[in-house]
């Protein structure tokens, strides 16, 4: 087999062991300081793209996808405007990304039928074929609300039960269809992007998580297997009361098993590690203000204890945010391709 990022991904999402760990983030903030421009375009924008023409609205498609090319692919990608690199590092710049699975992340590309968001996935797979996989959010259920709805929610659960299960149904049915028209314009990955926890642990007990999240969970990740896709679910902060609740619920992996929250890779892989693909894990606290020696060790840890046997994918615990420095993220990527080979 010729091993490609994708089918890398593939093979860890399925609990397989590749030829070495794949990569990739949720999101990836950091485009302009490491490659000097932004994965954004402002004539994709909502209030300029109905004005554009045809030909202009593909242009900008076009752009965009040119520019994720360059930075999610690898030194043997193309350039923005199309010409092939010549796989020297010193005369192309900085070597792409070589994610196995890229993040689409625009809002227009939440419109898979959308004249731009055609464009776009047409010329990203002009430049990477089946080599990657194409992500894009997709859940539907109830996330920590914010300070201003807590109160709310609480009261909702309390007054009208019936009426918030109802709601859940809504949301879930509505994240199920929005799944199926991405998996049918070509995305790969579903990246659940719902937070429930805290670092102090989730922000419904157990019992009414049980309730009023893991059922409408079990049936976005169902119904998201059956169409064809990965489904990957991401929540930050301490899982550990929750997790077999998550597991259950049938993703294809976990993301972010945030160390800040006290979650161990080593003991989720112990535990679940035949169960459940994991990605994530790297300290995003350590990156931004911690020390270059702690940066160093939470990858490597991560890397010793995730990619054993097989089922793990290298990510940070959230994103590489802006403000981020780069030079940590360049760090940890160095330490992966040092150890990501089995």
């Amino acid at each position: 087999m010729i091993w490609t990022p994708a089918k890398r991904a593939i093979c860890a999402l399925g609990l397989g062991q590749p030829d070495e760990v794949p990569t990739f983030e949720l999101e990836y903030q950091l485009s302009e300081e490491m490659f000097g421009y932004p994965l954004a375009d402002a004539r994709l924008g909502r209030s300029v793209i109905g004005t554009l023409s045809e030909k202009e609205l593909e242009r900008a498609a076009y752009d965009l996808a040119d520019k994720y090319a360059r930075v999610f692919g690898s030194n043997t990608a193309y350039d923005i405007g199309g010409a092939a690199l010549s796989g020297d590092p010193e005369k192309d710049g900085r070597e792409g990304l070589d994610y196995a699975i890229v993040p689409l992340y625009n809002p227009m590309w939440n419109h898979p039928d959308h004249p731009a968001s055609v464009a776009f996935r047409h010329r990203l797979r002009e430049h990477f074929g089946d080599t990657r996989l194409l992500a894009c959010h997709g859940d539907g259920t109830f996330a920590i609300p914010s300070g201003s709805d807590m109160y709310e929610f609480v009261y909702r659960i309390a007054d009208d039960p019936e009426g918030v299960l109802e709601e859940a149904e809504r949301k879930a049915q509505r994240a199920i269809e929005r799944n199926k028209r991405q998996r049918e314009a070509g995305v790969d990955v579903a990246l659940l992007c719902s937070d429930y926890c805290y670092n102090s642990g989730p922000f419904l007990s157990p019992a009414m998580f049980d309730e009023y999240i893991t059922p409408f969970l079990a049936k976005i990740c169902k119904a998201g297997r059956e169409d064809g896709l990965y489904v990957i679910k991401h929540t930050d902060g301490n899982i550990m009361p929750i997790i077999d609740s998550l597991v259950e619920a049938g993703p294809h992996a976990l993301h972010s098993l945030d160390p800040m929250a006290g979650v161990d890779i080593r003991e989720v892989k112990r535990l679940y590690g035949d169960k459940v693909a994991l990605c994530g894990n790297v300290h995003c606290a350590a990156l931004q203000t911690g020390t270059d020696e702690e940066v160093i060790a939470s990858a490597e840890y991560c890397l010793t204890y995730g990619k054993a046997g097989g089922g793990y994918i290298f990510a940070t615990s959230n994103i590489p945010f802006k403000g981020m420095p780069p030079h940590r993220y360049d760090m940890i990527l160095d330490i992966w391709k040092r150890m990501r080979k089995y």
